[in-house]
């Protein structure tokens, strides 16, 4: 584990060139030992051992940090914390003209996305190496409106007009995932302290929404390109929970804003399967686009849906229906084999056979290629047999 001695070597001359050394090395697991050996008549093996997980972590931190990566500390367990950058500076907008304050600021990622839109930002953490490594951070990119402070984010106060991030460990020392948020590191609860202010809650994007009861705020969920990736407990009054997905060129936001059906609209599997984003599955919001989509729900449990049209919009994945059936293996065996269809992708929601058991089950042989879904239909196992690949909007 890095330590304050050794971010202090990786920032003199000797650090820093032995980083540069290692941007250009094989960091490879096979060329792990040759690479060691070799430093080793220079450097300690605490130098080397810390250059080279800073090396590494760097390489990893691209994805989310771009070309500025080779230039920015981290831990690999902040890096493994810090969200997409396209998530952080939507995030940060919100907080447009504010005085936020960062608790658990990490190595300062979301102070960053923070300083481009608030008037100012503070950082808080209780890890003297992370708060080092942000104002390291911050320093590379010239931010002037950002301070960070080492503290104790459980008894840290808000001024009168302040707003707050917060974002918890969800995991523990040894990298276990902790799931209950009063478990969280520290507990969700802490933000009590802060009631009446603007704030944000960074969440595992599985939380209980039970456990968020009594809390003056919505849940929203991010995707990013159909991915589900976050959820953020906004504490602004507002109740809904709310989807929100992020591509490349927009961001598009559903809100449940007017009442639906008591009868929800069921039926059984027609021309396509629509799998909605599931940004809209988790904040509960399936019969809601079915309804404005005008399409219907396979089963009130399930969060497929079915229809007679593709819905061509972003918040959905198509698969064309070839045919469907009541589950049986038997049965779906015979019905590959005759269509000489060798490979499967099996998806599933409500089955509890698992794809690799279906795919050795069936023994599928041919040249054909077809997609398959476990699911239920009024409370029944079926099984819907689509085309390989979802249809996309163009």
């Amino acid at each position: 584990m890095m330590t304050l001695v050794d971010l202090d070597f990786l920032t003199s001359a000797r650090g820093e060139a032995l980083l540069a050394y290692l941007a250009g090395c094989d960091l490879s697991p096979q060329a792990h030992l040759g690479l060691v050996s070799k430093l080793r008549k220079d450097y300690s093996m605490v130098q080397v051992s810390s250059a080279l997980t800073l090396a590494k972590t760097r390489i990893r931190a691209q994805a989310k940090f771009g070309d500025m990566a080779h230039q920015f500390f981290f831990t690999p367990d902040a890096l493994e914390q810090a969200s997409d950058p396209r998530i952080r500076a939507y995030r940060a907008t919100r907080f447009a003209h504010q005085h936020v304050t960062d608790f658990c600021c990490g190595v300062g990622a979301d102070s960053v996305a923070l300083a481009h839109h608030a008037d100012f930002v503070i950082g808080i953490d209780n890890d003297p190496l992370r708060v080092a490594m942000a104002r390291l951070n911050s320093e590379k990119l010239g931010i002037q409106n950002i301070e960070f402070v080492l503290d104790d984010v459980t008894i840290r106060d808000l001024a009168s007009n302040g707003a707050f991030f917060y974002d918890p460990a969800r995991r523990d020392e040894s990298g276990g995932r902790l799931f209950g948020v009063e478990q969280y590191l520290p507990p969700l609860s802490t933000i009590r302290r802060w009631d009446g202010h603007l704030g944000a809650v960074k969440l595992a994007p599985g939380v209980d929404l039970d456990e968020l009861r009594g809390y003056d705020g919505g849940v929203e969920f991010i995707s990013m390109m159909g991915e589900l990736k976050e959820a953020v407990l906004w504490l602004d009054g507002a109740s809904s929970p709310k989807a929100t997905r992020i591509s490349d060129d927009k961001i598009v936001h559903w809100e449940h804003t007017t009442a639906v059906s008591d009868e929800k609209p069921l039926s059984h599997p027609r021309q396509w399967l629509i799998e909605p984003d599931p940004a809209l599955i988790r904040a509960g919001l399936v019969q809601d686009v079915a309804e404005k989509w005008g399409v219907f729900m396979l089963d009130e449990t399930i969060a497929y849906l079915t229809g007679d049209h593709h819905p061509q919009n972003d918040w959905a994945r198509a698969w064309k229906i070839w045919d469907w059936m009541p589950f049986n293996i038997k049965r779906l065996r015979a019905y590959l084999r005759e269509r000489h269809i060798g490979r499967i992708t099996v998806k599933k929601r409500g089955s509890p056979m698992t794809p690799e058991d279906l795919i050795n089950q069936v023994k599928p042989k041919g040249d054909g290629a077809c997609t398959v879904v476990l699911t239920r239909h009024l409370g029944n196992p079926i099984m819907i047999i689509c085309a390989e690949y979802p249809d996309f909007v163009v």
